[in-house]
């Protein structure tokens, strides 16, 4: 790569590499990683549903990142390192009195305020995401009288074990002639039945959807991208709609189990379609394609005279390609919820609010970050030139590195 004789540019240059090159790269590439999701479903009983039963008994299967439960558990490494079906179960049966101990004394069932008694019922092992899952079914022997409430608390994984941080619980629960969804948290970490909790649902899944843009820090910086490449407030509109549009057939249909695509294929691509926005992104700014004239033109729905003859490319391809790539990105996106159930009311409200939580993030960033772009095209076409440019290059290169790491996992 040829610099020439700029010498402050190259000293600039060099210290991105170095910044790629360091550690910290690999650590935002496994963003995803530093945190983890429990899911839960939770049921009553099918032996409590007669009065004289007292209170119902609970039925809970849990679903936890295998390898994280075993360290969490404090087992040796044979036990979290264990790779294969077989080997993962046979571990798990020779632990069993440990990972019970674990999650019983995290995830608690009460009835009428007084705890229910867990016992293991069964434990298997499934995948989510490509990755192994310990399945633990406890059922749960509630004393009390007839028409109590149910509570269900869960504090796995807490930051103070230092393995993860911000661990969610997600539970889909049929308990005292309720169906729902929740989001349990640190802050939060208690679902009780009767609350007429559906305003509340929809607000815990719009700050989950929230949550995974702002942290799914591959998302992010697709996003970027696509705002370096708009010079207009047209571009960014309409690239923002096609990709919400994108986005939220293929969340929808994923999350409803009604297209699977595994996310050993979905993960690489979206880490591709980032790589290709800053390329483009990149190829242009070298050609001076992204020169800005007077702010009014950016802010214009109209481009100004002659602008169609100047027309990359790009322009003419960036909406059928940012449409595409969004189809693989909203698959990612229902990743998050692990919902493989059939359809219901409450979980469309459920499935609109992680929506929204990610649209208003996603419009929130465009905000922020497109008004400060057109000022610096504006302002400082050279300096926007070096700044944009090094920001893609970084972009396209971590992009790069997620494919090849995800491929190799």
């Amino acid at each position: 790569m040829r610099l020439g004789p700029l010498r402050g540019r190259t000293v600039a240059l060099a210290g991105l590499l170095a910044v790629l090159s360091s550690p910290a790269v690999g650590q935002v590439a496994s963003a995803h990683d530093a945190t983890s999701d429990v899911y839960a479903e939770v049921t009553t009983a099918p032996s409590s549903s007669g009065p004289e039963d007292g209170g119902p008994d609970v039925v809970a299967v849990l679903d936890l990142e295998y390898d994280l439960l075993m360290k969490s558990a404090w087992l040796r490494a044979e036990a979290y390192e264990a790779t294969g079906r077989d080997d993962q179960l046979a571990q798990l049966d020779e632990h069993e009195a440990e990972v019970d101990g674990y999650v019983t004394d995290r995830f608690a069932v009460r009835y009428d305020g007084e705890p229910c008694a867990p016992a293991l019922s069964g434990v298997d092992l499934v995948e989510r995401g490509e990755r192994p899952y310990a399945s633990l079914t406890y059922t749960f022997a509630c004393d009390g009288e007839p028409e109590g409430v149910h509570e269900v608390s869960s504090a796995l994984f807490p930051d103070a074990e230092s393995f993860v941080h911000s661990t969610e619980t997600i539970i889909r629960y049929s308990l005292d002639e309720e169906d729902g969804s929740a989001v349990l948290t640190a802050a939060s970490p208690t679902l009780t039945t009767g609350e007429h909790r559906l305003l509340k649902q929809v607000g815990e899944f719009f700050v989950l959807g929230g949550e995974h843009l702002l942290f799914g820090i591959d998302h992010v910086l697709f996003l970027l991208a696509l705002l370096i490449g708009a010079r207009r407030l047209r571009d960014v509109v309409w690239t923002a709609t096609a990709f919400t549009v994108a986005h939220s057939v293929t969340f929808l249909l994923a999350a409803l189990g009604v297209v699977s695509v595994p996310a050993i294929v979905v993960e690489p691509v979206i880490a591709a379609s980032i790589a290709v926005v800053a390329v483009v992104d990149l190829v242009l700014i070298r050609r001076g394609a992204h020169a800005a004239g007077p702010v009014r033109d950016a802010l214009r729905w109209r481009g100004p005279a002659g602008s169609r003859e100047e027309r990359s490319a790009w322009d003419r391809w960036r909406l059928p390609v940012v449409f595409l790539f969004g189809l693989v990105h909203g698959v990612g996106f229902a990743g998050a919820l692990g919902i493989d159930a059939a359809w219901s009311w409450t979980l469309l409200w459920s499935l609109l609010s992680f929506n929204m939580g990610i649209e208003a993030v996603q419009l929130g960033i465009i905000a922020a970050v497109f008004p400060l772009l057109v000022l610096l095209r504006v302002r400082a076409p050279r300096t926007a030139r070096w700044t944009l440019g090094a920001g893609c290059a970084v972009i396209a290169a971590v992009a790069l590195w997620w494919v090849v790491e995800r491929l190799a996992f």
